[in-house]
């Protein structure tokens, strides 16, 4: 269980994050969304205190993460995973080098970190591509193996910030599927940071929207876009309604071509 409440963070004039209170239940995968700018990414952030937030609480199992001392922190990244825009990825080593760096540094034996390591690209389909280095991949499968870095600690927390972000289109739907896999097979909780309409509309138990700093809607995905009570809950289910139409109309024009 996490629970987050009176979650504040100012930049200088800039607030950030603005009275940020969230209920997450073991398991669930919760899609943030709002416009760019919106706090989302420092929400998220402040989670395993990537950036530290001026006040408010975030207790997870009953701890507060907030209160930690640097060891007590240490310990507990370990079982919350994150997946960032950018892959991060050492130049020079191989994608199982790349997994194992973490595991070995956090004092995990090199065999069993090799283990780990592997089997966590499996998962992300990359069993084939063990030795590659980062130049030697796409942009899709270094997010993968991002991903299975992230995976390889068997966090309780995924938290994923915008990973599809830094993708050229035609590689953002070979992350998604890995992304959707892990949402409905794995037990971790997954926190997700996107603006990808159809993956939020497939795999989301909660619907989480941000603007300026706060969240102004949140449930279920068959309420907060059917029924939406926020400006932007409503921009985002004209969205999926324009979306819908403009697909219906493509197919309708093919069918006359045909």
């Amino acid at each position: 269980m996490l629970i987050i409440k009176d979650l504040y963070k100012q930049f200088g004039s800039l607030i950030a994050v603005n009275g940020f209170n969230l209920s997450i239940t073991t398991g669930e995968t919760v899609v943030l969304m709002g416009p760019s700018g919106c706090g989302k990414s420092t929400a998220i952030r402040t989670i395993n205190r990537l950036v530290e937030p001026d006040h408010g609480s975030i207790m997870l199992n009953n701890s507060n993460i907030l209160a930690m001392d640097p060891d007590e922190l240490r310990e507990v990244r370990k079982r919350i995973g994150f997946v960032f825009q950018h892959f991060n990825l050492i130049g020079r080593l191989s994608a199982l080098e790349n997994v194992m760096l973490g595991l070995v540094m956090s004092g995990v034996k090199r065999e069993n970190a090799k283990s780990k390591a592997t089997e966590s690209l499996i998962k992300v389909g990359l069993e084939n591509h063990l030795n590659h280095k980062p130049d030697q991949l796409s942009g899709g499968q270094q997010q993968r193996v991002g991903i299975a870095r992230a995976l390889a600690y068997e966090p309780d927390i995924m938290l994923w910030d915008e990973p599809t972000a830094s993708l050229d289109p035609i590689l953002v739907r070979e992350v998604l599927v890995v992304m959707e896999d892990l949402a409905r097979y794995r037990a971790s909780t997954m926190i997700v940071v996107t603006h990808e309409l159809p993956f939020a509309l497939r795999v989301a138990d909660q619907i989480v929207l941000m603007d300026n700093g706060k969240i102004v809607e949140e449930g279920e995905p068959s309420q907060v876009f059917v029924n939406p009570v926020s400006d932007i809950g409503k921009k985002y289910k004209e969205l999926i309604e324009y979306q819908m139409n403009t697909s219906a109309q493509s197919l309708a024009g093919k069918g006359q071509l045909i």
